[in-house]
């Protein structure tokens, strides 16, 4: 054996080992198989973004959870010999388990089980980069763990950088962690109260200038499109909740200023603690003047996006304010084709190619909304000049309500308003 691959060998057996991890979902009464297949997809993407690997999937049509253990008996023996076989790490489920359900399975499957919003917050807090927002995740998945402290897994000691936790906590080392949890919940919640103090002091100091913040669904391009508009760099990659900390930059165009916001990504079923604790970031949109809905329109369920990101909205209070929509990613739908071309083209084959007739969609949202929407590619800059078009005519009727004897020569002083970057 060579120098090289002896070396090569011992790179190999001490690289760390990525957890693995099998998704579990219910088919309800009201669900096809194809919906909970693009619902598990989803929560394959989040797993990965956590740092771990699907390797199998389990569904179960059940009118309803099962009380002690979410799935049926017959199908929690068919998990079990599965991640017993193959050696799995964890077993993740598409829906929140009681207290009682997630101590029941950890005890009848040996591993580390997660629900979706307990995987959610764990990405959140590998996420967070402010105070603020590592503050507001830490309150959120300890409000959220302190009724689920099991015998087995206590997931007190999960780092930023990894998957993995303790285990072998027993009885009196339980009450220890509770005890324990109460009083973090208890100086978090101060923490952030002086927190949250400053950013009233910060916002109040933008008044008499138009706010505007990016909404969207998660991983639907929203920071590549606030780098387009800013010509900053703010971190963008093709995963769930890239950023969970807010950003907001000044911006001048065509001589009228504004601020411009980037705000975590939406998503369904986002845990209620986490809404909760983040209350404060989410003023920034409850504050704004526009609200710029960004979509991924490539993504097949869009218009379900839509309605989850209007349903929050509508949750936070800020319902009612004015959405300029943006199709983005247009660059991944295929092109309708002419009508000559549709003409030599079957109806299976046409249904296939998934065509999306932008002209119709148009007509619909702007109905909706009240002002036309916008298709483009933030990626590769296509129809940016249209955003800015649109950005701009919106900007200037939110400007004109401040500012009703504005003039386009005046300038103003931005000193003021300062880049930040907040939780």
């Amino acid at each position: 054996m060579s120098k090289y691959t002896r070396k090569l060998k011992k790179m190999i057996e001490t690289a760390p080992q990525e957890e693995t991890a099998v998704l579990v979902a219910l088919i309800r009464q009201n669900q096809s198989e194809h919906e909970v297949e693009e619902h598990l997809d989803e929560l394959a993407f989040l797993t990965e973004t956590l740092g771990a690997r699907e390797v199998h999937r389990f569904t179960q049509r059940l009118e309803k959870p099962d009380v002690r253990n979410f799935v049926g008996t017959g199908k929690l023996e068919e998990i079990q010999a599965y991640i017993k076989h193959f050696e799995v790490d964890m077993v993740i489920f598409d829906d929140d388990l009681s207290p009682s359900q997630m101590r029941n399975l950890e005890n009848e499957l040996k591993v580390q089980v997660y629900d979706r919003s307990l995987l959610i917050l764990d990405i959140f807090l590998n996420r967070a980069k402010t105070a603020q927002a590592k503050t507001q995740v830490e309150l959120a998945r300890y409000q959220y763990l302190l009724p689920r402290l099991t015998r087995m897994w206590t997931h007190l000691e999960r780092q930023r950088g990894g998957t993995s936790t303790r285990g072998g906590a027993g009885e009196k080392e339980i009450e220890t962690d509770k005890r324990i949890i109460r009083n973090q919940i208890t100086a978090l919640k101060e923490k952030l109260r002086k927190i949250e103090r400053q950013g009233e002091t910060q916002r109040k100091g933008r008044k008499g200038i138009v706010r505007v913040a990016l909404v969207g669904y998660t991983n639907v391009g929203k920071s590549t499109l606030m780098n387009l508009v800013t010509k900053t760099d703010v971190l963008a990659e093709n995963k769930l909740f890239a950023t969970v900390d807010s950003t907001v930059r000044k911006v001048v165009l065509e001589n009228i200023p504004f601020l411009f916001s980037d705000t975590v990504g939406f998503i369904r079923k986002l845990p209620t603690h986490l809404i909760e604790s983040f209350k404060s970031t989410l003023m920034e949109i409850q504050e704004s003047d526009l609200l710029v809905h960004v979509v991924d329109i490539s993504h097949p369920s869009f218009e379900d996006h839509i309605a989850v990101v209007n349903q929050t909205l509508n949750e936070l209070g800020a319902g009612d304010k004015p959405i300029l929509l943006v199709f983005n990613k247009i660059d991944l739908v295929p092109k309708m084709p002419s009508e000559e071309e549709l003409m030599n083209m079957s109806e299976l084959e046409v249904e296939e190619a998934n065509y999306l007739d932008f002209d119709k969609l148009k007509k619909v949202y702007t109905k909706k909304t009240g002002i036309e929407p916008v298709f483009m590619a933030a990626e590769d800059g296509t129809n940016i000049d249209d955003f800015r078009k649109a950005l701009v005519e919106e900007v200037k009727k939110q400007h004109f309500k401040i500012y009703p004897h504005y003039l386009a020569s005046q300038t103003y002083d931005l000193s003021q308003f300062d880049d930040e970057d907040e939780a």
